[in-house]
């Protein structure tokens, strides 16, 4: 791990903030949202959690991608817990994950700031 701020992000929520028929394909649409957050040049390390039929895409350079081996939002905590004494940036709209990441000190941010739309 590097001390670079992380960004975390919340696959399903994000690609579900489009309707663009994401839910034709979750594992490529998971996908699409990885490549777009690899050609960010923010100076942070970032963090793609899937879930679901999204499980199993490969991390690419500047994307981590975990697989949650149950529910997203619980490994999204997990993650928060972990980089709590690092500047963390949980991209996401679910109100309930958001009460729980600040309390590990991280910030939250909605999807259109990875994903317009």
């Amino acid at each position: 791990m590097s001390g670079l701020p992380v960004l975390i992000v919340d696959a399903a929520n994000v690609v579900g903030s489009v309707p663009d028929g994401w839910w034709r394909d979750r594992k490529a649409a998971a996908e699409r949202l990885r490549d777009r957050l690899a050609l960010r040049d923010a100076g942070e390390e970032v963090i793609l959690v899937v879930e679901g039929a999204a499980r199993g895409i490969e991390s690419v350079p500047g994307v981590r991608v975990e697989s949650a081996p149950g529910s997203g939002d619980d490994l999204i905590v997990e993650l928060a817990a972990a980089y709590a004494g690092r500047p963390c940036t949980v991209v996401t709209a679910d109100r309930a994950l958001r009460e729980r990441v600040r309390a590990h000190g991280a910030e939250c941010v909605g999807p259109r700031t990875v994903r317009p739309g």
